[in-house]
């Protein structure tokens, strides 16, 4: 099984795609090689961390992506093992002024038991050091500008009020270059300004506008983030023709009723959601314990070829493969 580069800080924030660590790959508790979950999505100007569990201010720092620009926490859902890291972060943002703002998003359950977390424990009725803002995640699009949406849908769980996510880069049109050719626009500032909508005029005052360079509408690049997740029942039109998937894979086939038992899906299932949804790449992460990596990967790979077990410290690039 190859392994994708690690240790690597994330792309500049002009590289039109999805940039995926993975700082906290265990399943309830932290092992030897896995801390808990916790992995940090960049985009453009946005970096996003989703859930936070214990250690993972270490897990940031052993990365190398640092804190900067890291102001945006997305919860999936209020269970111990996503949310526990939120003090030391916290605590760390209040030292060492990485931030000013801090923006956490979570669901109603969720955010009853953030808030007792840092205003009841870590700051006991003291002034925040930084502006923290907690909303409450409504299903349907979270943020969007001109080259990016995101939006949260409902996710099968213990507990109510857990949350997938889908990450989507804007629809553009590309750029035909050989069209270009035909009609003289020079390489440079010209063909930038066409590809941003604008109407150019040539050195030799010959008007061009985008339509005769640009071709027709293609959709970005789109990475589903799902996490935690009892059932698949109604998952597949969220995660269809998505180029990346991140779900858990906390048991194998052979515990289905453990499975059941606890709200949790088996590589088996994750693996047949990707395949029925026609997703690119397949990420497994909440590896449990009790599994070797290679069987976790086997099991997953024989209905799905194109998956990853993730380890902490994994990087990935999701894009749309044109």
């Amino acid at each position: 099984m190859s392994r994708p580069a690690r240790g690597r800080t994330a792309l500049d924030p002009g590289v039109p795609l999805f940039d995926i660590i993975f700082l906290g790959t265990s399943a309830s508790a932290p092992s030897v090689h896995r801390g808990l979950s916790a992995q940090v999505v960049s985009f453009r100007d946005y970096r996003f961390l989703i859930d936070c569990g214990e250690g993972t201010q270490r897990q940031i720092l052993r990365s190398g992506i640092g804190f900067r620009r890291l102001n945006r926490i997305l919860i999936t859902h209020g269970h111990l093992d996503h949310i526990l890291g939120l003090a030391g972060l916290l605590s760390t943002f209040s030292r060492w002024e990485a931030i000013d703002r801090l923006e956490i998003w979570a669901g109603a359950w969720a955010m009853e038991r953030i808030r007792d977390l840092l205003f009841g424990v870590v700051m006991r009725g003291a002034r925040p050091p930084i502006d923290i803002e907690l909303i409450e995640i409504k299903n349907g699009v979270l943020i969007e500008d001109e080259t990016f949406r995101l939006s949260a849908f409902p996710v099968s769980h213990r507990g109510p009020d857990c949350h997938g996510f889908v990450f989507e880069e804007s629809s553009r049109r590309p750029f035909l270059p050989e069209r270009a050719e035909e009609l003289g626009v020079p390489a440079g500032p010209i063909r930038r300004d066409l590809v941003s909508g604008l109407t150019v005029t040539l050195p030799g005052g010959k008007v061009v506008s985008p339509d005769e360079v640009l071709g027709e509408p293609r959709r970005g690049s789109r990475l589903v983030h799902v996490g935690d997740c009892g059932r698949t029942e109604g998952l597949i039109e969220r995660c269809q023709g998505a180029d990346g998937l991140v779900i858990e894979a906390t048991y194998l086939e052979v515990e289905a009723d453990l499975a059941r038992e606890f709200g949790h899906l088996t590589a088996l299932q994750a693996a047949e959601l990707a395949r029925d949804a026609g997703v690119g790449k397949l990420l497994l992460t909440h590896i449990s314990r009790r599994y070797r990596e290679r069987e976790v990967f086997e099991e997953a790979s024989a209905v799905f070829p194109n998956v990853s077990v993730a380890r902490d410290f994994d990087v990935f690039q999701i894009r749309r493969p044109d």
